[in-house]
């Protein structure tokens, strides 16, 4: 698209994520309008929104039920005084949401975006060992690879190297683990690289000393790690690790909760209750700004007493538990209930997962991994090295986009998490754009 000169004007004086402006404004991209599985942008055009925006849009854009319950609470109340009060409907979105964790997890306390409720997560579990007679327990183990936020406690957690290096020293006290992917061309089996990633951070564990270790962090399928799907006992291996040093499991789900792995957590998926769940993203369908913090209710008690105590959870935002935020969060949970969308991400994404697997064709496919409507796909240079094929992935970006696709691409792979509205007709439609999308860039990189 063909920029005006006050948009050219006006891009010099903003930013687009992680990208290079002077890169973006020779092929920009300026939307202006959404709806379902589509957006459109300044001229027009349409695109396919593969990834929900950025794994948010969970029931599409636009979607009636929220755009109802949006309207419905703006003519009632938009805000509360988070010092002296809590709406009701914010009261009741705590109930609902605490009605649908698994186990216990039904301390809830809701934020406006997966950072903060990252960050308040870390905080909650530094207070919890401090009043909990282990005031010495305050490292966190996180992963190489993972991603779990923006803000600075979010960002020291994350092990995305240079995201993150420009804004070092970062804060102290987090260390960081390998996960089971690192491992796999080590091992002759997955299950033998997955004992060996989790005999690892026991050992990081018991070599800091468990004293000190407070939380351990893990994303169940990492983004930024390629949609690495670690094997379902892993999780059963860190839940037992964790419970014999006493260290708090957190699970990120800023991307994996509310049924894009098939069930209503990735939790459930792999069939291991963490302490804590942070979410966010298609908690809002990307109406506004939602996330929250799940904790063991048996956990609360510990920040229960006297005024003179002083032990009650010293943490606050503006805008957490917004009326209006609360009121998007109870319909989205509502329509994933009432129309069954977890059983409709398994069918999907099986039939997305089929498909994407025709891609091995071309011979640059390692892998096709996730699960339910969370899929990613490894590009190689060829199948006998597996040597990382950047080159495509870079090539992927500029076809997808010529051909009217959006969705989550990285050099050596990409991701996939359309809306939970698709139906087979949309996973076919997909397909053969990310098919000839991928045609044209090996094309371009492969003459």
């Amino acid at each position: 698209m063909k920029l005006t000169s006050r948009q050219e004007r006006l891009l010099k004086l903003t930013f687009i994520d992680y990208t290079q402006m002077e890169d973006f404004v020779k092929a920009p991209l300026i939307l202006n309008k959404a709806e379902g599985l589509y957006y459109w942008d300044a001229d027009g055009r349409r695109y396919f929104d593969a990834i929900g925006g950025v794994f948010v849009a969970l029931l599409g854009h636009r979607h009636p039920r929220i755009m109802e319950a949006m309207r419905k609470q703006m003519e009632q109340m938009t805000f509360t005084p988070p010092l002296h009060a809590i709406s009701d409907i914010a009261l009741d979105f705590v109930e609902k949401l605490g009605s649908i964790t698994p186990g216990s997890l039904d301390y809830v306390k809701p934020f406006s975006g997966g950072s903060e409720s990252t960050e308040s997560a870390l905080k909650f579990t530094r207070q919890y060992h401090r009043q909990t007679g282990h005031p010495g327990k305050y490292k966190f183990i996180s992963f190489y690879t993972a991603y779990h936020g923006a803000t600075f406690g979010a960002m020291s957690a994350s092990g995305t190297g240079k995201r993150k290096t420009k804004f070092e020293p970062q804060m102290p006290g987090f260390i960081k683990a390998f996960p089971p992917h690192w491992y796999r061309d080590m091992f002759p089996s997955p299950a033998d690289a997955t004992r060996h990633a989790a005999r690892m951070v026991e050992d990081l564990i018991i070599n800091e000393d468990p004293e000190t270790v407070a939380g351990l962090l893990v994303e169940p399928i990492s983004n930024t790690g390629g949609i690495a799907t670690p094997a379902a006992d892993y999780f059963t291996l860190l839940r037992q690790i964790c419970d014999r040093h006493n260290v708090t499991l957190i699970f990120d789900e800023v991307i994996t909760g509310y049924a894009r792995t098939g069930q209503m957590f990735a939790a459930q998926t792999f069939g291991t209750t963490p302490d804590i769940i942070c979410a966010g993203k298609g908690l809002s369908s990307g109406a506004i700004p939602l996330g929250a913090m799940m904790a063991r209710a048996e956990m609360a008690g510990a920040f229960l007493g006297s005024t003179h105590s002083e032990s009650q959870f010293a943490h606050g935002h503006t805008f957490a538990g917004n009326p209006l935020g609360a009121a998007v969060g109870l319909a989205v949970i509502e329509e994933i209930l009432e129309k069954n969308l977890c059983e409709k991400a398994r069918t999907l994404g099986a039939l997305l997962a089929n498909k994407l697997e025709g891609l091995k064709k071309f011979g640059v496919v390692r892998e096709v991994r996730g699960k339910g409507m969370l899929l990613g796909v490894e590009l190689v240079k060829d199948l006998t090295s597996n040597e990382p094929f950047d080159a495509l992935g870079m090539a992927l970006k500029k076809t997808a986009l010529a051909n009217g696709l959006i969705m989550r691409i990285n050099p050596n792979w990409f991701a996939v998490a359309p809306a939970l509205i698709a139906e087979p007709a949309d996973i076919d439609e997909l397909y053969g754009l990310i098919e000839k999308s991928l045609r044209e860039a090996l094309a371009e990189v492969r003459p």
